[in-house]
């Protein structure tokens, strides 16, 4: 059998780019999940001593260390847990056939190892699997996203921000319907991206991580019927609150997702946005509005010497689009569950990291992509000398303001003859117009370049 590796990784994510996608092994990899559900458990019975429950209120007697101390140590069961830890849990596994039943007996064994034996049956007291699991992936991917995806994303929005105050001022033909249109300023229209983005992230800022907690069906009915008198909801929701989680409730065995496929929702529709990005670049490289900066060794065609391929934001138009995929799948299937659980929802969304993956591969590729353009202002400047038809538009309203006769349809005429239209054919037109010396000056001062709106 082949040594795992990024030769002989299955997926690109862990072959290919694992360089891009490296960070993300702490958060969506077996070994993190194992970690993840570890600390939920050990954070659990940390809770259940601060309650305290009566049969915890002497929690470490005999050990001869504090309480404070005894609950350093358990939490170093998670936070200095290893690779090799993790395997011994799966090795756990494999006779349990219960993944996290597994990492109950693993936790056992170091209660027993730290001679906290007589404590160990809180472990996992009252809970089903999915009030780990439900917990665990939630605060993995809020993790993942707060502290590697949105970072990374925020600097791509950041290098927009910078291009488009350093093109504010690059007057620049708009292409509507792929024709010559009224023109535009080419930092506007990155900013356009700008704010696309930004509104994204100020409602994902806004979006909630839920997680379930609370039994086997959702009615903490083992706690209530162990401890009658404490009041198990709010000890949920404070729990699952000090998590950074927002608990669901009422549920049935497994969170419904439903706030899960929202925040799955709003990463595909930055994705979206990127990826309409991504074509409008490729889009003004293929117009020559862009030129390429040439790395060193870099090659364009295997066959075509010459060429500099716009192949990063190929590769991310790509890749967003693979993440996409997965998300809408995600947001598709996760809420939909028979009865009050089946087991669907376990298997897939052992895949939230890919769709995270494939995004900080966009992401990799798009700021190697917009550090890479080289403003063609030539061509830029070319183009809107081919279109003086453009300035029609503005000839006709100012004609409209006049009391003009007839003025689109003058305008109109003027400009669909067949016949090349260039700053002298509008300068001869604007000669031949019945009105003041003021507004023809007024006119001529127009200009592809000038007339740029707000």
């Amino acid at each position: 059998m082949l040594d795992i590796n990024s030769l002989t990784a299955v997926s690109p994510i862990d072959g290919r780019y694992a360089s891009k996608t490296s960070s993300l092994r702490r958060y969506f990899s077996e070994y993190a999940l194992i970690r993840y559900r570890v600390r939920i458990e050990v954070e659990y019975f940390i809770a259940l001593c601060q309650i305290p429950l009566p049969q915890l209120v002497g929690f470490g007697e005999g050990t001869g260390k504090t309480i404070e101390e005894l609950f350093e140590e358990l939490r170093s069961i998670y936070i200095d847990m290893t690779p090799e830890d993790a395997s011994k849990v799966k090795d756990i596994e494999k006779i349990t056939n219960h993944d996290v039943k597994a990492v109950e007996y693993y936790i056992k064994e170091k209660f027993d190892f730290l001679g906290l034996s007589a404590w160990k049956e809180f472990i996992h007291f009252g809970l089903t699997s999915q009030d780990i699991n439900n917990t665990s992936q939630p605060l993995m991917l809020k993790e993942a996203l707060e502290n590697e995806y949105i970072p990374v994303l925020r600097e791509v929005v950041g290098t927009l921000r910078e291009y488009a105050g350093e093109w504010k001022d690059v007057p620049m033909l708009a292409k509507t319907h792929g024709q010559p249109a009224t023109p535009t300023r080419l930092g506007k229209e990155i900013m356009v991206f700008v704010a696309r983005l930004e509104e994204q992230l100020r409602q994902f800022d806004g979006l909630t991580y839920p997680a379930k907690f609370g039994g086997a069906t959702g009615n903490m009915n083992a706690h209530k019927v162990a401890y009658p008198e404490i009041d198990w909801k709010s000890f949920a929701d404070s729990f699952v609150s000090s998590l950074g989680l927002n608990r669901s409730f009422p549920t049935t065995q497994i969170e419904h997702y439903d706030n899960l496929a929202a925040i799955f929702d709003c990463l595909r529709r930055i994705n979206t946005i990127l990826i309409d990005l991504c074509r409008d670049i490729w889009t003004y490289i293929s117009m020559e509005y862009f030129r390429q900066r040439v790395v060193k060794g870099e090659v364009g065609s295997s066959a075509m010497p010459h060429k500099v391929n716009p192949i990063d934001f190929e590769n991310a138009e790509g890749n967003l689009g693979m993440a996409n995929a997965t998300l809408t799948f995600l947001a598709m299937k996760l809420p939909i569950s028979r009865l009050q659980r089946d087991l669907t929802d376990s298997t897939v969304q052992r895949n939230i990291g890919v769709p995270v993956a494939h995004g900080m591969i966009a992401f990799a590729s798009l700021k190697k992509g917009l550090g890479k353009l080289i403003l063609n202002k030539e061509a830029i400047d070319a183009d809107l000398h081919r279109n003086w038809a453009v300035v029609a538009e503005a000839l006709q309203t100012i004609l409209r303001r006049e009391g003009y006769p007839n003025p689109y349809e003058t305008l109109k005429a003027l400009t669909r003859t067949g016949a090349a239209i260039d700053e002298k054919t509008i300068a001869d037109f604007i000669d031949t117009l019945e009105v003041s010396e003021s507004v023809k000056a007024e006119m001529r001062a127009i200009s592809p370049w000038t007339y740029t709106g707000i």
